[in-house]
């Protein structure tokens, strides 16, 4: 019920396509069987007819083609209206996703890796496509072309209508639920074992120089290479389940074709029923079960898209990392940033800070020093309120940071991190990023206070060279200066820079320091770092020692 109350706003908003989706898959499937039995009733028909008597050539064969290409027409765009809604279903679902998950970072439950969660963002989203276009919509196609079948048999075969009836209705509904029920705990677990693959290779590849050095890449190997085995060994379980359903839905379609010719013969006898309308009877009854085949291959298909829409939802559903105030109070500008008494620790850790107290003023420059591991970026964390304090309270001037929205505290406090991404794509879009109405102007002073308009005007595009992945087609220096004119283009009166000079070299790092002092001027800054600070950058400088500062 969870998954269904996931995905039931999503195809709303998608009904009419999916509609003419579904209106367009039963027509082909009526006009195939409609072909199927006009042609056996006209060859039949025209065998069984004297030369003497004559027989109307012209009306069944336009039927005949009328119900080709119709079949072809309604087949096609079955294929181009259902694709296109699948497509926009899942970009639907992607923005739902995304949307559901941003107010949820960091995550709170670590359990889920970042493999996993690359994972459930991407496979476990495609694996739904199947949702509707193999799965919903032959089904209800099948059900549709059955239950007209049936009233067919019924007006001319009525015995065999009770047969056939139940053979095609265990075939459409009985055979794929038990098959989604025996194969719903392997499909299960080879999303789980998909998802486990990919977070081995994701690893693997992030730790590949570290596992070359240590000697440990067989190891890696072989331990990857079992967990692709696991993998194997649950779609071929999913793979021997479908081939029975498949199985069982023959012997279902014999069934019914049996039924239908021996209460044809019987008919026939009694002299009830023409024997060219017996064949096209036939033949149509074949023709019915063409949907059943799709609805079986698929089954196994929806069996691992359900679990990966319980995952998706899982992730949907984990609690919110910060909880919004019901109703936000707004704060004055220039004021003073205080932490009283602050106490934090991660979950299931040791305490990281032990009553932390620090009163920054407006304008007022500082960095806090200090071994790895002490509590320096947890500052930051808190005063972003990425993380809650267990105790003690964090204020911008007489607000608690709790009864600010976040949007309006983001908009106040900028973050220069070690980590700070440069996106595959334009200089401006990644300057924009900050500030998505800014113009040249202000992309190109925002440049100039970071000291990389002269590079960027001697690129061959300027603001719309694109840049490589990850910023590989820069330096890093480059790429430092160019996340810190993306920080002060956000405007924002207090920037926070973690590790700011990070795999810089020591001439990169003094270059940098440099910018820093000229650009921040005016502005709050909090700077984490290990670097030796040249005198004249900060106002001050603080050490954290075992939680608390010095």
């Amino acid at each position: 019920m969870s998954v269904f109350a996931m995905l039931f706003p999503l195809f709303r908003r998608r009904f009419g396509a999916l509609a003419l989706t579904l209106l367009l898959s039963a027509i082909a499937l009526a006009a195939g069987t409609a072909l199927l039995g006009t042609s056996g009733w006209f060859i039949t028909a025209t065998a069984l007819t004297t030369l003497g008597l004559g027989f109307n050539l012209f009306v069944p064969s336009a039927l005949v083609r009328a119900f080709s290409f119709i079949r072809i027409l309604a087949r096609y765009g079955e294929r181009f209206v259902g694709h296109n809604a699948t497509l926009r279903l899942l970009s639907d679902l992607r923005g739902w996703l995304f949307a559901a998950l941003f107010p949820r970072l960091p995550l709170s439950d670590r359990s889920i890796r970042h493999g996993d969660l690359v994972s459930r963002l991407t496979a476990d989203v495609d694996a739904l496509d199947v949702a509707f276009l193999v799965a919903i919509g032959p089904m209800l196609g099948a059900v549709i072309i059955g239950t007209g079948m049936t009233a067919v048999l019924a007006w001319f075969l009525p015995e065999a209508a009770i047969i056939y009836a139940l053979a095609l209705g265990c075939a459409i509904l009985l055979v794929p639920a038990a098959l989604i029920v025996v194969s719903r705990r392997f499909g299960r677990a080879a999303i789980s074992a998909a998802a486990d693959t990919r977070v081995a290779i994701y690893d693997a590849i992030g730790g590949h120089a570290d596992l070359t050095l240590l000697g440990i890449l067989g190891t890696t190997h072989r331990r990857f290479a079992g967990g692709a085995q696991n993998l194997l060994d649950r779609r071929l379980t999913l793979a021997a389940l479908t081939t029975a359903a498949t199985a069982a839905v023959q012997i279902l379609a014999a069934i019914a074709l049996t039924g239908t010719l021996w209460q044809g013969l019987v008919a026939y006898t009694d002299g009830t029923i023409d024997a060219a309308v017996l064949v096209g009877l036939v033949l149509a009854v074949i023709g019915s079960f063409e949907a059943t085949t799709v609805i079986v291959r698929s089954v196994s298909k929806a069996a691992a898209a359900l679990a990966a829409a319980e995952r998706l939802t899982n992730l949907a559903n984990l609690p919110a990392a910060i909880v919004e105030p019901r109703q936000p109070i707004s704060f004055p500008l220039d004021q003073p940033i205080a932490f009283s008494d602050v106490h934090f620790s991660y979950k299931g850790g040791a305490p990281v800070l032990r009553g932390v107290s620090l009163t920054i003023r407006p304008g007022e420059r500082i960095a806090i020093t200090g071994p790895s591991g002490g509590g320096k970026s947890t500052l930051l964390r808190l005063l972003l309120r990425l993380n809650e304090a267990q105790s003690g309270t964090l204020r911008l001037g007489k607000v608690p940071l709790e009864r600010i929205a976040s949007a309006d505290l983001h908009a106040h406090v900028a973050l220069l991190s070690q980590d700070s991404p440069v996106f595959i794509d334009t200089v401006r879009n990644n300057l924009r990023i900050a500030q998505p109405l800014a113009d040249d102007a202000a992309l190109w002073a925002a440049l100039e206070a970071a000291r990389l308009d002269t590079f960027v005007a001697s690129l061959p595009e300027g603001l719309d060279t694109l840049i490589g992945e990850a910023g590989r087609t820069l330096s890093a220096g480059q790429m430092r200066r160019l996340s810190l004119a993306r920080t002060l283009l956000s405007n924002a009166p207090v920037i926070l820079l973690d590790e700011p000079t990070n795999a810089l070299d020591r001439a990169n790092e003094l270059g940098f320091f440099e910018t820093l002092a000229a650009a921040t001027a005016g502005r709050t800054l909090i700077m984490v770092t290990h670097a030796d600070i040249p005198e004249g950058t900060v106002d001050r400088v603080m050490e954290m020692r075992d939680g608390r500062l010095v």
